[in-house]
């Protein structure tokens, strides 16, 4: 019987390497993507293979790179290959009016194009499994300030449910959508309590609250093509202007 594993995009950095490191805890070999982050990445190696589990890296350029020698490199590797989670990511804002060619192209091939193809090399090559896809709790706006990142999100939550239909019932396949949760460096706490401020809940996520629905999401046969937001309500804070809250 060979030991579970993942593999994890962009699993070594920021939401990734939480979600490596709560996958070796959960008993999972882990195929680790890398594609700049290498030093970041030997940390998280040498801290999955403290738990007892193993790690290896696989570099993988998503603009340049072929992706079917990913999933079938960690394949070979670990013949248990039965998890991808897509968290891989790429972020350019810029407002339609300023949304140049190649910003679609990089955005939509990494967020949207990427997790979409590596889904069904994916499918190819294991027999059942699951596939999670990183998605974020903006996609219930319309912000347009973040028109080729968010149209690229979109898209995925799409494909992710439209997949979890084609490839059921032999892989399961469902989105996390995080609201607040780890802020860019570059974000004030002005502008932090400001969002929060936004936030039915009144507070900011935790790492653990993604992990919490990773572990949902991972447990629950009876769940597919769904999108769970980890937001503290943010994304359905959507009451909008009326006569009752309007003030002169």
């Amino acid at each position: 019987m060979h030991q579970h594993a993942a593999m994890v995009t962009g699993g070594a950095t920021r939401l990734g390497r939480y979600f490596s490191e709560a996958l070796a805890d959960a008993g999972y070999d882990i195929a680790l993507h890398v594609n700049r982050s290498r030093e970041e990445a030997e940390k998280v190696a040498h801290v999955i293979r403290a738990k007892g589990r193993e790690c290896e890296i696989f570099p993988c350029d998503f603009l340049s790179d072929d992706l079917s020698d990913l999933i079938q490199s960690a394949k070979q590797c670990f013949p248990g290959l039965n998890l991808l989670l897509n968290s891989a990511s790429t972020y350019e804002p810029a407002p339609i009016a300023a949304t140049e060619l190649a910003a679609l192209e990089t955005q939509f091939r990494v967020n949207m194009f990427t997790p979409l193809l590596l889904t069904r090399h994916f499918a190819e090559a294991v027999q059942k499994g699951q596939v999670i896809n990183i998605i974020d709790n903006k996609v219930a706006y319309h912000q347009y300030p973040y028109a080729a990142y968010l149209l690229s999100k979109k898209s995925l939550a799409e494909m992710t449910r439209m997949a979890a239909l084609e490839f059921a019932p032999r892989i399961r396949i469902n989105g996390i959508a995080p609201g607040v949760v780890l802020p860019a460096s570059q974000r004030t706490s002005d502008y932090i309590k400001w969002r929060i401020e936004g936030i039915p809940l009144k507070r900011q996520g935790d790492p653990n609250h993604l992990v919490q629905a990773l572990h949902y999401l991972l447990d629950n046969p009876f769940v597919a093509g769904q999108i769970l937001f980890v937001d503290g309500g943010e994304s359905i804070n959507l009451e909008g202007r009326h006569s009752e809250n309007y003030s002169a």
